[in-house]
């Protein structure tokens, strides 16, 4: 049975179709914006837009950016010899947040995972192997540590050994089937600090 109108219906349905929004949390998002000043509603609406419009991949790692070169990227101040790969932006944002991490990234967008029918030419590889024609020292893989992060971990080593390029993998302290996004700080940190060399 429906409790509200059409459209109070919709703006529910809508919302809880977003990652991570449940029932009780969509209802109470769409009477928050309704009961909201126009104005600000129009800013919401108006700034999704824009994102949508205006976010792309940056040319060199592969992230989300609104520009050509994302933030990161075009520093001067990080050091472009040392690659971490990781799965997704999150996963970039995660390791930033430990404020050690002074190179450069490669955001794959994704694992291999042959069950789900997602191979390497599906993930952004071939922008990693691109990358590393120029002054690249090492490569450090920090996918999941999941089955679908250790196969893409396993192929992207096999890929770059032959380049003479130091691979390295993050080291333990990330548990077994977790996801970077979600993991704290210290636990990243100490896992970047004692990777291993595959």
């Amino acid at each position: 049975m429906n409790l509200y109108s059409g459209l109070i219906n919709k703006l529910i349905e809508e919302l809880e179709s977003l990652p991570g929004i449940g029932s009780k949390s969509a209802q109470r998002l769409a009477f928050h914006i309704i009961g909201m000043p126009e104005e600000k509603v129009n800013r919401i609406a108006t700034t999704m837009m824009d994102a949508r419009h205006n976010v792309r991949y940056c040319q060199c790692c592969c992230t989300l950016t609104d520009k050509e070169i994302c933030p990161i990227c075009s520093s001067p101040n990080r050091d472009k010899t040392t690659i971490m790969v990781v799965e997704t932006p999150r996963d970039l944002a995660a390791y930033e947040k430990t404020g050690r991490f002074e190179g450069v990234y490669h955001v794959l967008h994704g694992a291999i995972s042959p069950m789900l029918g997602i191979g390497p030419n599906d993930i952004r590889l071939k922008e990693l192997i691109s990358r590393l024609q120029g002054d690249v020292k090492e490569v450090i893989i920090a996918t999941n540590s999941s089955l679908e992060g250790e196969t893409t971990a396993m192929y992207i080593s096999k890929l770059v050994k032959p380049t003479g390029i130091k691979v390295s993998r993050i080291a333990s302290g990330v548990p077994v089937g977790g996801d970077l996004e979600y993991i704290d700080e210290v636990t990243l940190l100490r896992a970047l600090e004692g990777r291993i060399e595959l």
